[in-house]
């Protein structure tokens, strides 16, 4: 699922049928299917999410995902060593290297987010991905999910992480909506103004 761009303080939106019928979409779809018919949801969506935790955690994990001058068998099975040092089941292992074969590795982070709103949707959930600077106090968090059900949003699932990058603020992506108050976008805003007042 692509980023959409996003102007500081605003929202855009992204089409639902374009994030249901791409890449990571499709794919998505097959492994909660899969998960639903063998009934392993409970298994496998923790499992997704560890996952993604992994990625978002490890700067050399994310760049063996989208390094294209390795070899593709040499690729798919030290990743699936990596998954059952540990502690991935089958169905994720099975999965991950399917998408190693197809050579879709750099689009698991997408396919893993496209998963998570899956199951929040049959959940009847929205799912709120919160990244911030630094990691969010129980405060912070109490005062986020007040603010989202102002906003319309009561049954919400938040999704946490931290991307130091932001330098401060929150950006915070809410079904096909997003909103960017973080720090980088403003001092970005001001750049481009003050190179458009020269």
């Amino acid at each position: 699922m692509e980023r959409p761009t996003v102007v500081s303080g605003g929202t855009t939106t992204i089409s639902i049928a374009s994030v249901a019928n791409g890449l990571p979409g499709r794919y998505a779809t097959a492994l909660y299917e899969l998960a639903a018919d063998r009934w392993l949801l409970n298994e496998v969506l923790p499992q997704a999410e560890a996952l993604r935790g992994l990625i978002d955690g490890n700067a050399d994990f994310r760049a063996l995902l989208s390094d294209r001058t390795l070899d593709i068998k040499d690729i798919t099975r030290a990743l699936l060593a990596v998954l059952d040092v540990q502690g991935f089941g089958a169905t994720i292992r099975h999965f991950v290297g399917v998408i190693a074969r197809n050579r879709r590795l750099s689009q698991l982070p997408a396919i893993l987010d496209a998963l998570r709103a899956i199951a929040a949707a049959k959940r009847g959930e929205e799912v709120a991905e919160v990244v911030s600077a630094q990691p969010l106090t129980d405060l912070q968090r109490v005062q986020l999910q007040s603010r989202l059900a102002e906003a319309g949003y009561s049954r919400v699932n938040i999704q946490e992480r931290v991307d130091a990058a932001l330098l401060g603020g929150l950006v915070v992506r809410v079904g096909a909506r997003l909103y960017d108050t973080s720090l980088r976008s403003r001092l970005t805003r001001l750049h481009h103004a003050m190179k458009g007042a020269a």
